[in-house]
């Protein structure tokens, strides 16, 4: 039998860099990857599916599958990040709001007007979710004013229907998110790419030690935010149910080339001097396989992320967790 041609979108990762350059094969496939960022390949899947298997951003996972829609998932998360980093403030605006200590600061946002490129976006659920449940700042306390973060035109990649006390409106044609909060007329912005006035004038991160936050965070849940996750085409899935089994087994033999490589000591592999020491503080923190695959090492931070998309209006109800991953992943075989 001829392997079956699979076309794989994904991003320019240590992880999965094993099945870009084919040391990592996926048994029974012909396999090309197609090396693009994120935003792209979610346009495009979203819009056209274009791809036979790419990286999705989760939000848009839960929203499409909630509505039995064309894509099937497999616990394999290219894209993780903590997100206290990602909100940006006008400093000017935020004076005299906010208090000398994080907490203070961040319940400086109730009442602010805030600028997202797009409401569903994962790193900007998660921001809202930890805002509301950590630092005491509702979901509809922020007015939320949409747009393109550095060049104007963005939209919602799929419809989302929000309740009348989610104040949400797109800014004006010909604008930026991030010229907007340069000029004060907007008082932060959420987003997972900092803003082109970041460092200029008084556009700054709303924590001042955004690591120190983000370790705080990790300490007191044990969550290490998942961002995107791997989903293939539900006509192909369905035509070739062993490929999700196959797909997992291939991405988590590539993340672990990722991580031999992170703990080389005869010469460094990655191109940073403390590599291997800030590798080994990252496992003292957070685990040996602190970016985990599969439905049981992640059933915790999957539940949060669920939740909060539920409490933000993005999806109806919270979903069982095994049920968002094709069956085949969920099972393990014994020898």
């Amino acid at each position: 039998m001829a392997p079956l041609p699979i076309t794989l979108a994904c991003g320019p990762y240590d992880r999965t860099r094993g099945l870009a350059d084919g040391r990592v094969a996926v048994a029974g496939t012909d396999l090309r990857y197609i090396q693009l960022d994120p935003e792209e390949i979610f346009f495009r899947m979203v819009q056209h599916g274009e791809f036979d298997v790419s990286e999705m951003s989760l939000a848009t996972y839960l929203i499409t599958h909630e509505a039995d829609g064309p894509f099937v998932a497999i616990p394999v998360f290219p894209s993780r990040m903590f997100r206290h980093t990602s909100v940006y403030v006008n400093g000017d605006r935020m004076a005299g709001r906010a208090g000398a200590d994080p907490a203070a600061a961040a319940r400086a946002l109730a009442g602010a007007t805030v600028g997202v490129a797009e409401y569903q976006l994962t790193a900007n659920v998660w921001i809202r979710g930890i805002l509301a449940e950590h630092y005491g700042v509702p979901v509809a306390s922020v007015r939320y004013r949409t747009g393109g973060l550095n060049s104007p035109g963005r939209h919602e990649k799929v419809a989302i229907a929000l309740p009348p006390e989610i104040d949400i409106a797109p800014i004006p044609a010909g604008r930026t998110l991030s010229a907007m909060l340069a000029a004060g007329e907007l008082d932060a912005v959420y987003s997972p790419r900092a803003p082109e006035s970041f460092g200029t004038g008084s556009v700054r991160r709303l924590f001042a030690d955004t690591r120190a936050e983000e370790e705080r965070y990790f300490a007191a849940t044990g969550i290490f935010p998942i961002m995107h996750v791997i989903v293939i085409r539900r006509r192909v899935y369905e035509a070739n149910r062993w490929l999700a089994r196959e797909l997992l087994k291939s991405f988590t033999a590539a993340r672990g080339l990722a991580y031999g490589d992170l703990a080389r000591t005869a010469a460094l592999a990655v191109s940073l001097p403390f590599a291997r020491e800030e590798y080994e503080r990252t496992v003292a923190m957070m685990g040996a396989d602190y970016w985990a695959y599969g439905i049981e090492a992640n059933r915790g931070v999957l539940a949060t992320f669920a939740r909060y998309a539920a409490e933000q209006h993005l999806i109806g109800q919270v979903p069982a967790t095994e049920s968002l991953f094709a069956p085949e992943t969920g099972e393990e075989f014994v020898i």
